[in-house]
């Protein structure tokens, strides 16, 4: 799920929408990509941003001999299929993502950051998301044209022109800033696609009455590339909370990304996916800082995939 893993280090050092060359507005509007890409880049909770291609499997000696063979357990995908079919449905939905990651201390044990995003998507061709903190305020407009990151603490922001639907809009906000949300993989239009590719193993683990205030089922994916469990809603089959694991990453950093405030098909005012105060900002280029932005066994995008009709 596209809580995969993109997230922030304790050097704050991924994505941006600046050019570099304007120093001031490029560390600001740096803070800014950090923030939208939920405090860092490209890795929390998430599989991979839009279209990136597949890592190359772990390194030897990283994954035992005798790993299990591949089960999918028909349970397991039920759920997932489920959940995908009621996201891929919705024609408009609201929620609430709270990101949490580890990264790593000079003392040797992780610590957690989080960061908190407002996210409304109306498909297929746009989306906001407005993330307060912690770390730098930032908002993220799509309007089927142009996608706007605005810092409005430093009333900087940068504009593009954006392809016209959500999915290639994405990968354009990647591939030009570096730009990436945790919750890439339930806004896309066919969510499981994402789940199933490069899909290894999927086990029912049972379920909880304790995650999001509600009886969720428990499922557990993994790929070549990063173990995640997922807990979603037994009745209304919403995510609730996705926990991932890279296995390229050696210290084996946890990404987790929370989900709740779940409105589907909710009637979305005309102006909310755009801002006045950020027409009104001082401008930035939007443009990738020469900053590493993905985690350990991921690779950079190579290519968009066809979005499917709503």
């Amino acid at each position: 799920m596209s809580v995969i893993g993109r997230a922030d280090r304790s050097s704050r050092s991924d994505g941006g929408v600046v050019n570099r060359s304007k120093s001031r507005g490029w560390i600001l509007l740096l803070a800014l990509s950090v923030a939208l890409t939920g405090a860092g880049g490209c890795a929390q909770g998430a599989r991979r941003a839009p279209g990136v291609a597949k890592p190359a499997e772990s390194p030897p000696g990283q994954v035992a001999a005798s790993a299990p063979a591949p089960v999918l357990e028909p349970k397991a995908i039920d759920i997932l299929k489920a959940a995908s079919s009621r996201l891929a449905a919705a024609h408009s939905m609201t929620f609430t993502a709270v990101m949490s990651y580890e990264s790593p201390s000079r003392l040797g044990p992780p610590l957690v950051y989080a960061t908190k995003s407002e996210v409304t998507v109306q498909r297929p061709d746009k989306l906001r998301v407005i993330t307060p903190g912690d770390g730098p305020a930032s908002e993220f407009y799509y309007d089927g044209k142009t996608m706007v990151a605005f810092a409005p603490a430093e009333n900087f922001a940068a504009t593009a022109e954006a392809p016209p639907t959500i999915d290639a809009a994405l990968k354009a906000a990647y591939d030009k800033a570096a730009i990436y949300f945790p919750f890439t993989d339930l806004i896309i239009a066919d969510p499981y696609e994402e789940f199933s590719d490069g899909l290894q193993h999927a086990f029912y683990i049972g379920q909880s009455h304790v995650v999001g205030g509600t009886t969720t089922d428990i499922v557990a994916i993994a790929n070549g590339w990063v173990f995640e469990q997922i807990w979603i809603g037994t009745e209304d089959k919403l995510p609730r909370m996705v926990r991932a694991v890279f296995h390229a990453d050696p210290q084996q950093l946890r990404h987790e990304v929370e989900f709740s405030n779940w409105r589907l098909n909710p009637t979305v005012a005309a102006g909310a996916f755009k801002s006045s105060k950020a027409a009104a900002a001082k401008r930035i280029q939007f443009s990738r800082p020469d900053l590493p932005a993905l985690p350990q066994g991921v690779e950079p995008p190579t290519k968009t995939k066809a979005s499917k009709p709503n």
